[in-house]
């Protein structure tokens, strides 16, 4: 009879694992001892050996202290930026009073710069007469004694071109006027209709609106919220539609093409409220396919361009 003996290999893997996690949760442990063991800080009397104040600290209580006065530090930083002038120094915060003041001061700027260098041309062609390069009988004033010298045209420097540049790409999708209307405070106006002004505003050739040049089917929008109270056709003007507003205005737009809301409609700014005339076989030439747009305040029409950037 034999007797079969089985042996099960035995590795060592297991308990190395163990210990390798024993030890690490040992770390673990050691760390948060000393991180959580607490300092006594003692202050004493020199002349008595008196124990004035007595604190226990450990490492952990100092990176938390250090952490909240941190974030209290930024909060106060935050709130100070946020509530007083020093957010139009952040960037995209500079309001439109600042922004006109920046562009007043640059054009101040460059028309003294111009005056400046004009009277330098002015003494220097002074000198000329007095060396007998010029005469004397063909000076008039400043300005054509400025007009001998060949440099005194001054091209428009990169310098300048460059701002410009840059201002009207930053005012391009403004919707509100630069300057400050009270009587509109709040308020956000909307251009009617895209296209280029035929005829401004001018009440003493009897004209209370603005003529605009409005693409052929093109949206025409609400420039501001409110209720529609008139939705017509007449003879003179062909579709009318007029919007009344809040703070007394009211918008009128004249030679629609076609209407898209009803008397008693609320709208909101910016909303499709028409359509621009467009070309038709029956009507190829027609001379009324511009938009007449009308701004009334308080039962008196205003000119549109001073709170609306065409």
């Amino acid at each position: 009879m034999t007797a079969t003996t089985t042996i099960n290999p035995i590795t060592e893997e297991p308990d190395t694992v163990t210990a390798t996690k024993r030890n690490r949760q040992k770390r673990h442990r050691a760390f948060w001892k000393d991180i959580k063991f607490k300092y006594k800080l003692t202050i004493i009397n020199e002349n008595t050996l008196e124990e004035v104040v007595g604190l226990h600290v450990s490492k952990l209580n100092g990176i938390s202290w250090l952490v909240l006065a941190m974030v209290v530090l930024f909060i106060v930083a935050s709130l100070i930026m946020v509530f007083t002038p020093l957010r139009n120094y952040l960037p995209g915060y500079m309001n439109s009073e600042i922004r006109e003041q920046v562009v007043s001061n640059a054009l101040r700027a460059d028309s003294l710069q111009q005056v400046l260098a004009k009277q330098d041309l002015y003494i220097a062609n002074i000198q000329d007469i007095f060396r007998g390069t010029v005469k004397a009988d063909t000076i008039q004033s400043i300005d054509s004694l400025t007009t001998l010298r060949a440099d005194t045209l001054m091209n428009i420097t990169q310098r300048e071109t460059d701002f410009r540049k840059q201002y009207e790409e930053q005012e391009m999708y403004n919707l509100t006027n630069i300057a400050a209307r009270t009587d509109a405070d709040g308020l956000i106006f909307y251009r009617p209709a895209q296209g280029i002004i035929l005829r401004p505003f001018d009440t003493r050739q009897s004209h209370p609106g603005t003529d605009i040049n409005a693409e052929p089917g093109g949206n025409i929008l609400a420039t501001l919220d409110g209720t529609v109270i008139l939705s017509t056709y007449t003879a003179q003007s062909g579709y009318l539609i007029a919007i009344q507003h809040t703070q007394g205005f009211l918008s009128v737009y004249k030679h629609c093409g076609s209407l898209l809301k009803r008397e008693g409609d609320v709208v909101t700014g910016g909303e499709p409220i028409a359509l621009a005339r467009g070309e038709t076989a029956e009507e190829p030439e027609q001379t009324d396919r511009h938009l007449h747009f009308e701004l009334w305040h308080q039962g008196k029409a205003v000119n549109p361009e001073l709170y609306i950037v065409f």
